[in-house]
């Protein structure tokens, strides 16, 4: 009775500020300014961590430092996804207007990945509990991969899943308003939104392959993982909006994912030997990404103005498509 009630609870907070912020504050497409940006990643940093105490209330201070756990892991590692967003909206050169529609659809796809990968990674680690010795070591690869690659490159054109749309689908040479797909002449044709869509819900899906083993780490209760994903998650869009131009700044925190990342995978290696306090975990993490953050932010000290990725958002209007 209790999970039904808390599954009752999340859903239709969720389920209703979706729905308000679609059809009531972006109804009409329009560029978000960094003042709302901030006022929203408020909100959405509020009502996650209100919900932790929610958790913390009627579950005990366990669950809620699992819930804690869980939900800084899944919004720092959506930093990683920020740098994502601001190079796929460079390429496709993405209106500003209609980069929130475009975010609002892709994190909505990404709740429904994360929770086929929390149902299908719990389901394995209790039918075979060895997975969690597979799950440990992905995630050390992953660590050495990330912090080996440092700040990366993205080439959205070398995505196979975007190769694979345009081939069965033809794709406008301009945006089409909002649209995602136009009809002419009796013919379908998707437009540079909808590739540009394709090409951030599959890049969740590799995301989704970290982050949720990730946070399997901490706890396998199925309600606590999800909302804690869910809503980091939430506020992965008003986030964007806020840092896209000063993605610079933040020089080192990829290596402070890869730590957590490196982090978690020891856990799981780990857990049948020796067992860390959920509270232990929780400081080891905050101290991972205060460290990374303040590292990052004094050696960046007087880098004014968006880097190449921000630049490239600032330009949209102006190009044309990159497809």
């Amino acid at each position: 009775m209790f999970d039904a009630f808390s599954w009752f609870i999340f859903i239709a907070l969720v389920g209703g500020l979706l729905a308000l912020d679609l059809l009531v504050f972006h109804r009409h497409a329009r560029t978000v300014s960094m003042r709302e940006a901030a006022a929203w990643v408020t909100v959405w940093v509020i009502l996650g961590l209100g919900f932790g105490a929610f958790i913390f209330i009627t579950r005990g201070p366990t669950s809620g430092a699992e819930y804690l756990a869980g939900y800084l892991i899944e919004y720092s590692l959506s930093m990683d996804n920020v740098f994502v967003f601001a190079v796929l909206f460079g390429y496709f050169a993405v209106p500003p207007a209609y980069q929130h529609r475009l975010l609002f659809w892709g994190v909505l796809g990404a709740i429904v990945f994360r929770a086929i990968f929390i149902v299908g990674g719990t389901v394995l680690l209790d039918a075979f509990h060895p997975v969690i010795y597979v799950f440990g070591a992905l995630l050390l690869y992953t660590a050495w991969r990330m912090a080996k690659a440092g700040t990366g490159h993205v080439d959205p054109a070398a995505n196979p899943v975007l190769r694979l749309v345009r081939r069965i689908i033809p794709v406008t040479e301009g945006y089409e308003g909002q649209s995602f797909f136009v009809r002419r002449n009796g013919k379908l044709l998707a437009t540079p939104l909808f590739a540009a869509l394709v090409v951030i819900e599959s890049s969740d899906i590799m995301f989704a392959i970290d982050s949720v083993p990730a946070i399997l780490s901490i706890t396998t209760d199925s309600f606590i993982v999800f909302t804690s994903n869910a809503f980091a998650i939430m506020g992965l869009r008003s986030l964007y909006f806020l840092l896209a131009g000063l993605i610079d700044r933040f020089e080192y925190l990829k290596y402070g994912l890869a730590a957590l990342l490196a982090f978690a995978g020891l856990k799981m290696l780990t857990s049948d030997i020796f067992h860390l306090d959920v509270w232990i975990s929780l400081a080891i993490i905050l101290g991972i990404l205060v460290i990374s953050i303040v590292v990052s932010l004094l050696a960046t000290r007087g880098h004014g103005g968006p880097g190449p990725e921000g630049a490239g958002l600032i330009r949209a209007e102006a190009d044309q498509p990159g497809p």
